[in-house]
């Protein structure tokens, strides 16, 4: 059987719908990241409903049932490698809410012992009040204050820290000042989000093929994915770590022509009849 590796977010309940993903309001401090560009996907309410019988809570308990029927009946035919608090939930009114289920569920896990999953959190690379260049990254101040609590955990673990990375954006809105070579992977953005000695998995990069003109080409969303692919696979590290290992993702396997217009819509490897965008591999 094909070994599949999947990333489990589960996510603080919120009453927002942003882009891709839908929170669903509920009294509670813990909930289950849900795409919703699908065709015949059920209706917001009737989701929060469902998930409010569910009894999701921010506590041991609920958590304990959770990973009972989501990640437990699997784990023999998928590997779970990370199990990641919030998708970039930091900075934010959330952010307090992070680092506590992060233990609820290393507690459960250890409990079962499954020491290879990784309990973890992603940030938005714009959680950085800087990252040009690469040697002034810092975290902002709303990020900062819950940072160093989590990193301390991630360490203790030997867990990583997860980022979404798109140099992409920093580019195109400052081409005067950012050079396209660091933007194309010939620098990093990520440097000192790891902190200490944990190390950072790039859970999102990618590169528009489309959607903003001479930005969006599909050559140079070519370059970008083909150097992130020989950047991580060299295993070449960062500038302050080299030869450190790094996990990398690539955003996305396909174009997605529900998102919002513009580039939103171009980020995939694969137009939806599986012909490639451009190739890659």
């Amino acid at each position: 059987m094909e070994v599949l590796h999947w990333i489990a977010f589960i996510l603080s309940i919120l009453a927002t719908i942003h882009n891709h993903i839908g929170l669903v309001e509920a009294s509670t401090d813990i909930g289950v990241c849900y795409g919703m560009l699908g065709d015949e996907l059920p209706a917001a309410t009737e989701v929060a409903s469902r998930m409010k019988k569910a009894n999701l809570a921010g506590s041991q308990g609920a958590v304990n049932t959770w990973f009972a029927a989501n990640v437990e009946p699997y784990v023999n035919d998928i590997v779970f490698n990370h199990i990641a608090v919030g998708n970039e939930v930091i900075p934010g009114s959330l952010a307090e809410h992070i680092l506590p289920v992060m233990k609820y569920l290393q507690n459960v896990i250890n409990d079962k012992n499954l020491d290879g999953i990784k309990v973890t959190t992603v940030l938005s690379g714009t959680a950085l009040a800087s990252s040009y260049p690469p040697s002034n990254g810092a975290f902002k101040p709303g990020a900062s204050n819950v940072m160093s609590a989590i990193l301390a955990f991630l360490s203790a673990r030997g867990s990583p820290l997860m980022i979404n990375v798109y140099p992409y954006f920093a580019y195109s809105s400052d081409p005067a000042n950012i050079h396209l070579n660091y933007a194309q992977f010939t620098a990093t953005t990520m440097e000192k989000a790891g902190g200490g000695g944990v190390g950072v998995v790039v859970s999102e990069s990618g590169w528009p093929s489309d959607g903003n003109g001479d930005f969006t080409t599909p050559e140079l969303a070519r370059t970008y994915n083909r150097n992130f692919l020989k950047h991580i696979t060299s295993k070449a590290g960062t500038p302050k770590r080299p030869g450190a290992y790094i996990e990398g993702y690539i955003f996305a396997m396909f174009n997605e022509n529900q998102k919002p217009e513009g580039v939103e819509q171009h980020f995939g490897l694969f137009h939806p009849n599986m012909q490639p965008v451009y190739p890659v591999f």
